[in-house]
C-alpha cells in the first residue's frame, strides 16, 4: 500500500500541488467488484483546499488516473454502517450517497479517522458521523504528547516545505564538488560541519564590525526624531489656523446649497406652469369654433372637427400629482366641461335635423321609382354624413349618452325611410310577377283568402285517361285557372326568374352599403369571420337547424360594437325578410315550379353574402329566408309525391304514358336548365331520389289496378318513357334508376309477347308442351310418337288446323289487339311487333325441333315457313 501511496502522490498529486494523507482500497456496494482507491488529499497552498479523489487504474496500462474529485464541505454523512461489529462497508453521503466496500476493515477505520481529524481542522464543520466507533473518534483526537502522534500528519503539511529550483540547484553544486558524498555520507557531513562553524565565525565578526556603524544610526535617528518634534509644531499651528477658515467655507457652503435649492424650486415650478399652459390652454379660435363653429359648410365641419380633438386632448390630459388640487386647473376643467356639453348638444341637435330632412328628400324621390324595379340610391346621403363621422367618434369617447340617443334617432326615422321604399319596391315586384292588377287579385295580392294551388295540384283529382281525352282534358283545366307546370308558358317563368334575381340584386348593395355606412359613420369596427358555414350546411327539414346553420360562422364571443352594428341593420331593414317571405309565397302561389328558380338565387346570393362576410345581417337575413325557400321546395316535392300515391285510373280506356311520369320528365328537363352549375345541386339530386321511387311505385300500382290495359303493358310503357327522358337528361345520381327502369321495361315488353304470342297457335302449344312434358317424365323422344295422345296422326291433324291462312289471320287479330293496347305517344307498337314477330319465329324453330327428334322420318313439316311468317308480319305491319 506504501508503494502505491508514493506512486500516487508522485504521478497525480504532486503535479496539481497536492498531498495525500490518507489511501482506502474500495470497489462499489452490490456491483461487480471493480476496484478503484479513495485518496483524502489537501493542497499545498493556502488556502488550503481539502478534496477527496477517487484513483482508478486506466484500462489500457499500469498507470493510474484520477476520476472523480469532491470537496470535504460537501460531504453531509459519513455512514460507517456497525460501530460494534466490524464490517468493511461504508457510505458518503455527497451530492447522492456513494456506497463502498473497503478492502479491509483497518484501511476503513484509517480512511474516516483521516477524514474527521481533516474536517476538524480545517473546515470547522460538524460532519455527521453515524454508526462509528466512538473510541476511533476519541483516538483521533489530539491532546498532550500524544499530539504528535496522533496529529503527525497534520503537522506535518505546516513544517514540510519543498525545496524550491535554486535550493535544488545549490545542492547539487556542492555534491558535484564532493564526489564522494555518496560513498562516504560521513565525511561529507563532517565537512559540511566545518563549513557551517567557519560561516559561524564570519557572521561573529561582522556583526561585531557592524557596531560602531550601529552607533552612528541611532545618533542620527535622535536628529531625526528632533526634526519630527519641530514639524509637528508648526503643523499644529497651521491648523489652529485653518480651522477658522473652515468654519467660513462651511457657512459659505450652505449659502451656496440654499441657493441652489431655491434655483432648482423655481425651475421645477417653472415647468410645471408651462406643463400646465401648454397642455390645458385651448385656442380662441377653437373654443368660437365650438361655440360658433357652422355645422353645414365643409370647412366648418373640420373647424368643428379641429376644435373638438383639442378639447378632447385638453380634457384627457394626464396631470401629474397635485395638479388637480389647484383653483386655476379646476376651473379650467370646469369650463372645458361646459364647452364639451354645449357643443355635443349642439351637434346632436343639428344631425337629428340632418336625419329628418334625409327622410323627407328621400320621399319626394319615391315617385320616381314607382313604377321601376330599382330602389332609391343613398349614397348621396351618406357622403354628406360622412362628413360628420369624426366628430362622431369624438361624441362616442365623450359623451356616451348623446350618441345613443342619435344612434337610436337614426334607426328610428331611416327604418320608416326603408320601410316605405321596400315596401314600394316589393309592390312594384309583385304587380310585375303577376302581370295586370286583375290577374294581382287572382294571386291574392289584395287580401284575397282563397287557397290557390301550385302546378302539382290539378292532379288531385286527375284520372287515367285516353291520350285524347288527357289532350282535351289539358285545356280545361287550363280554363279552370289552375296553373300546371306542364302548361305553364317557359316565358313566364324566365320573366319570374329575372324579376326574383332583380328583386335580390337591388337588395344586397343596398343593405352592404348601409352597413358600410353605419360602420363608418357612427365608428364601429367589423370583424370578418375566419371560419364561415359552408352552403350545402342548409339540407335539413328541421327549420331551426337550418336557421342555425347561417349563423353559426360567428364566434360564440362576438364583439359588442359587432353586436350593435347587426342590431342597427336589424331595425332599419326590419321589413326584408317578412316582405322577402311574401314574395316567395307570392310566387309559390303562382307555380310551385318557381320554388327551384328561387331555391338557386337565392343560394348564390347566400353564398356571395357569406364570401363578403358571413356574420353581416345580409347574410343571416338572406340565410333565413332561404331556409323558406328550401322548405317551399320540398314542399313542391311532397305534393307531387303525394298527387302520384292519390292518382285514379279510368275502367272505361287504356292507360298510355301516366300524367305523373310526364309531370316527372318536365319537373327534369326544368329542373336540369335552372340547377345547371348551381350551388345547391345536392338538394335537387336528394329530391330526384324520392320524385322517381314515387314514380316507380305508383307505375305498379296503377299497373296493378289496370282494367283494360294489360299490366304489362303499362309497365314496359311508362318505364320506357322513364328509360328515355334519363337517358336523354344525362342525370347522373340517377344511373342506377335509369339500368332500373331499362331493366323493367325489357322484362315487361318480354313477358306481353310471350303472353300474347300463346293465342295464335293456342291447340299446338298445348300439344307441344304435352310432348316436352313426356320427354320430362323420362320416355326417350323418339319414342313420344307411340304414345295414343301424341302419335303422328294426332300431330297431322293439329298442324293441319294451322294452315298459312289461319296463321295469317291470327297474327292480323294480335296486331290489331296489340294496337288497342298501346297509346299512340310512345310509338311502341313496330317495337313490341318485331319483339312478337322475333319470339314466333323462335317457338316455329322450337316446334320443328321437337318434331325432328320426337317424330324422326316422319316427313312431317308445319304447313308455313319462316320466310311465310316474316311476310306476314310485313305485311300485316304495312297495311295498318
Amino acid at each position: 500500500m506504501t508503494a502505491i501511496k508514493h506512486a500516487l502522490q508522485r504521478d497525480i498529486f504532486t503535479p496539481n500541488d497536492e498531498r495525500l494523507l490518507s489511501i482506502v482500497n474500495v470497489c462499489k456496494a452490490g456491483k461487480k467488484k471493480r476496484n478503484c482507491f479513495l485518496c483524502a488529499t489537501v493542497t499545498t497552498e493556502r488556502p488550503v483546499q481539502v478534496n477527496v479523489v477517487k484513483v482508478k487504474k486506466s484500462d489500457k496500462g499500469d498507470f493510474y488516473k484520477r476520476q472523480t474529485a469532491w470537496a470535504l464541505r460537501d460531504l453531509a454523512v459519513v455512514d460507517a454502517k456497525d460501530a460494534v461489529k466490524e464490517s468493511p462497508e461504508f457510505d458518503l453521503h455527497f451530492d447522492k450517497v456513494y456506497k463502498w466496500v473497503a478492502s479491509s476493515t483497518v484501511e476503513k477505520n484509517t480512511f474516516i479517522s483521516c477524514i474527521w481529524k481533516l474536517n476538524q481542522r480545517y473546515l470547522r464543520k460538524k460532519i455527521d458521523f453515524i454508526n462509528v466507533s466512538s473510541q476511533l473518534l476519541e483516538e483521533s483526537v489530539p491532546s498532550g504528547e500524544n499530539q504528535s502522534v496522533a496529529g503527525g500528519d497534520e503537522e506535518a503539511v505546516d513544517e514540510y516545505q519543498e525545496l524550491n529550483a535554486r535550493e535544488e540547484q545549490d545542492i547539487e553544486i556542492m555534491m558535484e564538488g564532493c564526489e564522494y558524498a555518496i560513498a562516504n555520507a560521513e565525511a561529507f557531513a563532517e565537512k559540511l560541519s566545518r563549513e557551517l562553524q567557519v560561516l559561524d565565525g564570519a557572521n561573529i565578526q561582522s556583526i561585531m564590525a557592524s557596531e560602531k556603524q550601529v552607533n552612528i544610526l541611532m545618533k542620527l535617528l535622535d536628529e531625526a526624531l528632533k526634526e519630527v518634534d519641530q514639524i509637528e509644531l508648526k503643523l499644529s499651528s497651521y491648523e489652529e489656523m485653518l480651522q477658522s477658515v473652515k468654519e467660513q467655507m462651511d457657512q459659505i457652503s450652505e449659502s451656496n446649497h440654499l441657493i441652489h435649492l431655491s434655483n432648482t424650486n423655481n425651475v421645477k415650478l417653472l415647468s410645471e406652469i408651462e406643463f400646465l399652459v401648454n397642455h390645458m390652454d385651448l385656442a380662441k379660435g377653437h373654443i368660437k369654433a365650438l361655440q360658433e363653429g357652422d355645422l353645414t359648410s365643409s370647412r366648418g365641419i373640420e373647424a368643428c372637427t379641429n376644435a373638438a380633438d383639442a378639447l378632447l386632448q385638453c380634457m384627457n390630459v394626464a396631470l401629474r400629482p397635485g395638479h388637480d388640487m389647484l383653483h386655476a386647473v379646476k376651473q379650467q376643467q370646469q369650463r372645458f366641461s361646459d364647452l364639451r356639453e354645449q357643443f355635443a348638444r349642439r351637434l346632436a341637435s343639428h344631425l337629428n335635423s340632418v336625419f329628418v330632412q334625409q327622410g323627407h328628400d328621400q320621399s319626394s324621390t319615391l315617385a320616381q321609382h314607382s313604377a321601376e324595379l330599382t330602389l332609391p340610391n343613398h349614397h348621396p346621403f351618406h357622403r354628406d354624413l360622412l362628413r360628420y363621422a369624426k366628430l362622431m367618434e369624438w361624441l362616442k369617447n365623450t359623451d356616451y349618452g348623446k350618441y345613443e340617443g342619435l344612434t337610436k334617432n337614426y334607426m328610428d326615422y331611416l327604418s320608416r325611410l326603408y320601410e316605405r321604399e321596400i315596401k314600394d319596391f316589393f309592390e312594384v315586384a309583385k304587380i310585375k310577377m303577376t302581370g295586370t292588377t286583375r290577374e294581382g287579385k287572382k294571386f291574392g295580392l289584395h287580401g284575397s283568402s282563397g287557397k290557390l294551388t301550385g302546378s302539382t295540384s290539378s292532379l288531385n283529382k286527375l284520372s287515367v285517361q285516353s291520350s285524347g281525352n288527357r289532350r282535351s282534358q289539358s285545356s280545361s283545366l287550363l280554363d279552370m285557372g289552375n296553373m300546371s307546370a306542364s302548361d305553364l308558358d317557359v316565358a313566364d317563368r324566365t320573366k319570374f326568374d329575372k324579376i326574383f334575381e332583380q328583386v335580390l340584386s337591388e337588395l344586397e348593395p343596398l343593405c352592404l352599403a348601409e352597413q358600410d355606412f353605419i360602420s363608418k359613420f357612427f365608428k364601429l369596427q367589423q370583424h370578418q369571420s375566419a371560419s364561415g358555414t359552408t352552403m350545402n350546411e342548409v339540407e335539413e327539414m328541421d327549420g331551426v337547424a337550418l336557421s342555425r346553420s347561417y349563423t353559426s360562422g360567428v364566434p360564440q364571443t362576438v364583439s359588442s360594437e359587432k353586436d350593435m352594428i347587426r342590431q342597427m341593420m336589424t331595425k332599419i331593414f326590419r321589413c326584408i325578410e317578412p316582405e322577402l317571405n311574401n314574395l316567395i309565397a307570392l310566387g309559390d302561389k303562382i307555380d310551385s315550379f318557381n320554388s327551384l328558380y328561387m331555391l338557386v338565387k337565392m343560394s348564390h346570393h347566400v353564398w356571395t353574402a357569406q364570401n363578403v362576410d358571413p356574420a353581416s345581417f345580409l347574410s343571416t337575413t338572406l340565410g333565413n329566408v332561404l331556409v323558406t325557400v328550401k322548405r317551399n321546395f320540398d314542399k313542391c316535392i311532397s305534393n307531387q309525391m303525394k298527387q302520384m300515391d292519390e292518382v285514379k285510373i279510368s275502367k272505361k280506356s287504356k292507360v298510355g304514358i301516366l300524367p305523373f311520369v310526364a309531370e316527372f320528365e318536365e319537373f327534369a328537363a326544368l329542373a336540369e336548365s335552372i340547377f345547371k352549375n348551381a350551388e345547391r345541386r345536392g338538394d335537387l339530386d336528394k329530391a330526384y331520389i324520392k320524385l322517381i321511387r314515387a314514380v316507380f311505385d305508383s307505375v305498379e300500382k296503377v299497373a296493378n289496378e289496370s282494367q283494360k290495359t294489360p299490366r304489362d303493358v303499362v309497365m314496359m310503357e311508362n318505364f320506357h318513357h322513364i328509360f328515355a327522358t334519363l337517358s336523354r337528361l344525362k342525370i347522373s345520381c340517377l344511373e342506377a334508376e335509369k339500368k332500373e327502369a331499362k331493366q323493367k321495361y325489357t322484362d315487361h315488353l318480354q313477358s306481353y309477347v310471350i303472353y300474347s304470342l300463346g293465342q295464335p297457335l293456342e291447340k299446338l302449344n298445348h300439344f307441344f308442351e304435352g310432348v316436352e312434358a313426356r320427354v320430362a317424365q323420362g320416355i326417350r323422344e323418339e319414342e313420344v310418337s307411340y304414345q295414343l295422345a301424341f302419335n303422328k296422326q294426332e300431330l297431322r291433324k293439329v298442324i293441319k288446323e294451322y294452315p298459312g291462312k289461319e296463321v295469317k289471320k291470327g297474327l292480323d287479330n294480335l296486331y290489331k289487339k296489340v294496337d288497342k293496347h298501346l297509346c299512340e305517344e310512345e310509338n311502341l307498337l313496330q317495337v313490341v311487333w318485331h319483339s312478337m314477330q322475333d319470339e314466333f319465329i323462335r317457338q316455329y324453330k322450337h316446334f320443328e325441333g321437337l318434331i325432328a327428334r320426337c317424330y324422326p322420318g316422319s316427313g312431317i313439316t308445319m304447313e308455313f315457313t319462316i320466310q311465310d311468317i316474316l311476310d306476314y308480319c310485313s305485311s300485316i305491319a304495312q297495311s295498318h
